[in-house]
């Protein structure tokens, strides 16, 4: 935990993946304070036409991407903006992709439901920092 995965509607080089992977881990630790080694970065790739959303009332489909956050329960609606949108932002500068057809999605969890066998077990329990 947390798991970042990117659903894609197309095909991009591995290297990408890699500076992608590691652009949005960076990045994640640092704005949301997590061990960079508690962080997984999934690409997938779906097939031409596998993703779709409909942008307007009465429109067309159009193809998208997808990312899911899994995300530690209790942190504010602001710093997930943030980072949603820095790790949007690696997905537009390193694979191309367009920000009217990428959507973000968090699923968010307590330390119980993360599990780091080399990291001691489970993940220690998070509290937002007082303001």
């Amino acid at each position: 935990m947390p798991y970042l995965q990117l659903d894609i509607a197309d095909r991009c080089s591995p290297g990408d993946k890699k500076r992608l992977a590691a652009a949005m881990c960076e990045t994640y630790s640092r704005m949301m304070s997590m061990d960079i080694r508690r962080i997984s970065v999934g690409i997938r790739e779906l097939e031409k036409g596998g993703l779709w959303k409909i942008p307007e009332v009465g429109g067309e489909p159009v193809p998208v991407s997808m990312m899911m956050l899994d995300i530690r329960s209790g942190r504010a609606p602001e710093p997930r903006e943030a980072v949603a949108k820095a790790l949007c932002a690696h997905c537009i500068n390193i694979l191309g992709l367009s920000e009217d057809r990428l959507n973000v999605e968090f699923t968010q969890h307590s330390g119980d439901e993360m599990y780091h066998p080399t990291l001691g077990g489970f993940s220690p329990d998070w509290e937002p920092a007082e303001h």
